[in-house]
C-alpha cells in the first residue's frame, strides 16, 4: 500500500513562495508517475502538475506555467512542488497522488491510485 505525506502548506503573501513536498512511502518512485492536485474553495478538483515515473517528463496546466515547477528527488523518495508569484486564486488545499498503470502520456490527472490527505495553501494578504 502506497502512501503520501503532504507537507510544506502555510500562509503567504501574493507573489510570495511556498514549496510543498509529497513524501511516498511503500514503494520507489520509478514505480508511479506522481501528479499534484488542488481543490479551489467553490471550485471541483483540478490537476496543477505531473511527473513522469522516470523523473524525465514533466506537464504543468496553464494556469501554473512558468509560476510552479514539479521535481523529484529518489533519494529521499520525494516530489517537490515550488510556486513561485503566487497569486490570491492559487490557494486552496494541494494534494499529491500515484498513479502506476501507464498510459499515453508520460503522466496525467485521471485514474489516480492513491492520494495524500492535502496541504492548506493560503495567499492573502
Amino acid at each position: 500500500q502506497l502512501q503520501l505525506v503532504e507537507s510544506g502548506g502555510g500562509l503567504v503573501q501574493p507573489g510570495e513562495s511556498l514549496r510543498l513536498s509529497c513524501a511516498v512511502s511503500g514503494s520507489t518512485l520509478d514505480e508511479y508517475a506522481i501528479s499534484w492536485f488542488r481543490q479551489r474553495p467553490g471550485r471541483e478538483r483540478e490537476g496543477v502538475s505531473c511527473i513522469s515515473k522516470n523523473g524525465n517528463r514533466v506537464h504543468y496546466a496553464v494556469p501554473v506555467k512558468s509560476r510552479f515547477t514539479i521535481s523529484r528527488d529518489t533519494s529521499k523518495n520525494t516530489v517537490y512542488l515550488q510556486m513561485d508569484y503566487l497569486r490570491v486564486e492559487d490557494a486552496g488545499t494541494y494534494f499529491c497522488a500515484a498513479r502506476r498503470r501507464s498510459g499515453i502520456a508520460p503522466c496525467s490527472y485521471d485514474r489516480m491510485d492513491f492520494w495524500g490527505k492535502g496541504a492548506l495553501v493560503t495567499v492573502s494578504w
